[in-house]
């Protein structure tokens, strides 16, 4: 055992293996590049709450309007999707080299009532995104957005940050980015490309299997509603019963009671219908949720490719064009003035170069945090799988004790004078016969 006193200065004793963990931690916190978040850290940083208040009309034109309640600031603004718009103009500006959510289309795109609902969810998405971002939420320009309650929020925006340098300018590790990256970051990058390519794949079918769930409830409620509506009409039928028809016939009790039936099916209709809601709040929201964020991934992979990549190459082929320039007029003569000229601009170009190298490395090294904000995100998988899971078992006991309440109203449509026996209980209940046979296969 070594004594702790004989230990050299500055050399600590580890000790347990928790202390090797909190060591990881701590040198992980040390570095700028490494993010030290949980998606429980993410989700309770804010949560915005995004309503339609009743319409404002104008003249000529109606707009909506959205009541903004943001839990983290504890305060509500009104905002209008146009008010989006410049705010997420100004946020890729500032922010180029970070996941920006894509806002939902301006115009209409399906009937008007539906698509402004899906709007309502799309922006309530965008703004809790931005709102939970680890970088955003402590940006001004963020923090104005959620709290100001002026009456013009766009001047406010444009006047304050519009002229604001983009982040490049402001983060203090950014021309050291390259310091912190790790050698193969490239190839990093790529795996990570491609396994969150797959990811998304998979999360869109997930998606558009929930939202077929979500829809055959809905069709479900509508059916069950239909279903419950013509059984009233059957019952409410007053014609007498012929005289040619046996005097053993119960149609006319029956008919009584079917009349009745229709307030469960009406209460059916509405379990299935709140169970179509579950599923479009709890289980396709959160889908669409990380569907969004996989997209602003994907955007801004593309960005870092297109944009500063490319811009670079760019950079480099005219500065290889000047020096070939340079190299000419020194073998050929030429007016001083002009070669000065040159060579002024080459070393401008150089230094532009300069600058898009660093501005390269700290694309990447945004890409890298990115990267590990979306696999920070992942475990909502479960939160998601919970969801759907909860909202099957509530549905299906909600809508199971509504059919259990219609068996005794059923005596009268199965009484021993009609031919039939008498529905049997449940499994659950006891022995279940099978039913009378009307047809042989």
């Amino acid at each position: 055992t070594i004594a702790v006193a004989h230990l050299p200065m500055g050399f600590k004793l580890l000790g347990e293996p928790r202390n090797l963990q909190a060591l990881r931690v701590r040198l992980a916190q040390e570095s700028p590049l490494m993010l030290s978040l949980t998606l429980a850290n993410l989700l309770e940083h804010d949560v915005v709450q995004l309503e339609i208040i009743p319409e404002k009309k104008g003249l000529f034109l109606k707009h909506v309007e959205y009541q903004m309640t943001s839990q983290r600031f504890k305060i509500s603004v009104y905002r209008r999707y146009s008010d989006f718009d410049v705010f997420h103009e100004l946020l890729l500006q500032r922010f180029a080299y970070r996941m920006v959510p894509a806002l939902p289309p301006k115009r209409m795109l399906k009937g008007e009532r539906e698509f402004i609902e899906g709007r309502r969810r799309a922006l309530n998405r965008f703004i809790n995104l931005v709102a939970r971002h680890p970088l955003f939420s402590e940006d001004e320009m963020v923090k104005t957005f959620l709290t100001f309650s002026g009456s013009d929020i766009q001047n406010k925006l444009r006047e304050v940050f519009k002229r604001m340098g983009d982040e490049f300018l402001t983060y203090r590790f950014a021309k050291q980015a390259k310091e912190y990256l790790p050698g193969d970051i490239q190839a990093q990058f790529s795996a990570c490309r491609e396994l969150i390519r797959n990811i998304s794949s998979s999360f869109q079918k997930l998606r558009d299997l929930a939202e077929r769930m979500a829809i055959r409830s809905h069709e479900n409620a509508a059916d069950l509603l239909a279903f419950g509506r013509e059984l009233s009409i059957l019952g409410s039928d007053t014609a007498p019963v012929p005289a040619l028809v046996s005097e053993k016939s119960t149609w006319g009790n029956l008919r009584q009671s079917l009349k009745g039936l229709s307030v469960e099916f009406t209460l059916l209709s509405d379990k299935a219908t709140q169970q179509g809601r579950r599923e479009e709040d709890d289980v396709v929201e959160k889908l669409n949720l990380f569907l969004d964020l996989l997209q602003s991934y994907k955007d801004l992979c593309d960005r870092h490719e297109k944009g500063v990549l490319h811009e670079h190459q760019r950079a480099l082929h005219k500065y290889s064009v000047m020096k070939r320039q340079a190299m000419t007029a020194a073998v050929q003569p030429k007016e001083q003035a002009s070669v000065e000229q040159l060579e002024s601009r080459i070393i401008q170009q150089e230094n532009a170069i300069q600058t898009m190298e660093l501005r390269n490395y700290f694309s990447l090294f945004c890409l890298h945090q990115e990267t590990q904000l979306l696999f920070i995100y992942l475990p909502m998988t479960s939160h998601i799988l919970s969801a759907f899971i909860t909202s099957q078992i509530q549905g299906h006991r909600e809508m199971g004790e509504v059919w259990n309440d219609l068996r005794p109203k059923l005596n009268c449509l199965f009484g021993s004078n009609n031919g039939l026996p008498s529905p049997h209980p449940t499994p659950e209940q006891g022995s279940l016969k099978n039913p009378p046979a009307f047809f042989s296969n």
